[in-house]
């Protein structure tokens, strides 16, 4: 079912797509005044509130937040220019930013490393069983907005689409450099972290024919475990985003209040740290004779080599518990501005960028001297990855890269305002 894929949601793949096709590997720009614009994979629908303009007008993941209501008071503030633009909120972008993080921490984590240890294959186990699943919520909730008109269609193209283009040839370049493979360029088989746009891109087409369709996330539920149980190929990354996919509807049913009683309420945010710590405590036991791919939602029931039933009823349990696990980490996420707030409306950056590093890192066998060291090892290799999402967060990274990952195109982004960007987060959009 999986191809060419290296780590898929998860934390740690060895960068290189594994023998048996596993892959390792969850939005940009300049903020404005206001706060930066994008929101790169995961925020790609900012820009894409119920009642934005879509991706441009504010970049692709912060357009989202121009779309609430009245009911939204509490969740989205005013700018203090007075020019009565919803600015954007900081909880979101904290959550964002807080995820991007997991997924760079997992990825420096070699499979090697993850297997030969069940502390870390617990925290491994932990990290997967919630980071992707609540930045798909958060790109569906972003995307509410997009009812498919031509400029939300433009932004789309320009957002999500050709960076995919682009990084799925410096993705395949990478590999080919450092694995001494001949290049191997398949567009319709993405490679490593570029799966999660393709996916946002059939996501984001989709929100009109979910709006119309009674029960949605029951439907699309069904629509998860019935893809688990049949074969195919990896095309588009074609059973993640039928498996993930009750995640998106999850995120284009919920509303403003949503989040605000998640935040507000005292009981909820006293129950969270029970929650996780549970979680942790439960993959720990189960880390032995668990397989990690149940988490990847690139391989099926023949794959996994279970029954049908026993699949139906292990996928059941892991909605269950991401369920548990997001919303226990979504009430613990920062309401308020913080020094992290302005990186989460860049994580395209961080998100795209970080899979270049860590392919290139296990390669070279970069974690072989801190091995010895066991978990004092691990703690080093966790504190790298999360300095490096920091890194490549920041503005000089972000202008070197822009023109690769929010490149012009004509006729897509030329209209856009003087200073403003697209947004990789392609909302203003994972």
């Amino acid at each position: 079912m999986a191809s060419k894929i290296i780590d898929p949601a998860g934390a740690g793949g060895s960068g290189v797509p594994a023998e048996d096709g596993v892959p390792t590997g969850t939005p940009s720009g300049e903020p404005r005044a206001a706060g930066a614009e994008t929101a790169g994979p995961e925020t790609a629908g900012h820009e894409c509130g119920p009642e934005s303009a879509g991706p441009g007008a504010a970049g692709p993941e912060s357009a989202v937040h121009e779309s609430v209501g009245q009911d939204a008071a509490r969740v989205v503030v005013r700018e203090a220019d007075g020019a009565g633009r919803p600015a954007r909120d900081p909880f979101l972008d904290n959550a964002k930013f807080l995820l991007i993080v997991l997924v760079v921490i997992g990825h420096t984590w070699p499979m090697g490393l993850v297997e030969g240890s069940r502390t870390v294959k617990a925290g491994y186990l932990w990290i997967c069983s919630f980071h992707m699943p609540a930045f798909i919520l958060l790109s569906g909730y972003f995307s509410r907005g997009f009812t498919g008109r031509p400029a939300q269609l433009r932004r789309l193209v320009a957002g999500v689409l050709v960076p995919y283009l682009v990084f799925e040839v410096l993705y395949s370049a990478v590999e080919a450099a450092v694995w001494g493979k001949p290049f191997r360029l398949t567009l319709t088989e993405p490679t490593f972290v570029c799966w999660f746009l393709a996916a946002l891109f059939v996501w984001r087409l989709t929100v009109p024919l979910w709006r119309v369709i009674p029960w949605p996330v029951p439907v699309a539920a069904l629509v998860s475990l019935a893809a688990g149980t049949s074969t195919m190929a990896y095309d588009l990354a074609l059973p993640r985003v039928l498996m993930f996919l009750p995640w998106f509807v999850l995120g284009l049913a919920l509303r403003p209040a949503h989040f605000a009683r998640l935040r507000e309420s005292r009981v909820l945010r006293w129950c969270a740290p029970p929650v996780l710590v549970a979680g942790g405590l439960a993959a720990y036991t189960v880390a032995p004779f668990t397989d990690v791919h149940w988490l990847w939602m690139s391989y099926g029931q023949a794959e996994l080599g279970v029954g049908t039933l026993p699949y139906l009823l292990v996928r059941l349990g892991l909605f269950a518990v991401t369920a548990l696990m997001t919303g226990a980490f979504l009430a613990l996420v920062p309401r308020r501005t913080r020094w992290l707030t302005a990186f989460g409306a860049v994580t395209l950056y961080p998100y795209l960028l970080h899979g270049l590093l860590t392919t290139a890192a296990h390669a070279y066998g970069w974690d072989a001297p801190l091995r010895p060291l066991g978990l004092l090892g691990v703690a080093l290799l966790t504190a790298c990855g999360a300095a490096v999402a920091v890194l490549l967060s920041t503005a000089p990274v972000r202008r070197l890269a822009r023109p690769l990952i929010e490149p012009p195109v004509p006729g897509l982004n030329g209209s856009r305002r003087r200073g403003s960007s697209p947004g990789t987060s392609e909302p203003r959009t994972a």
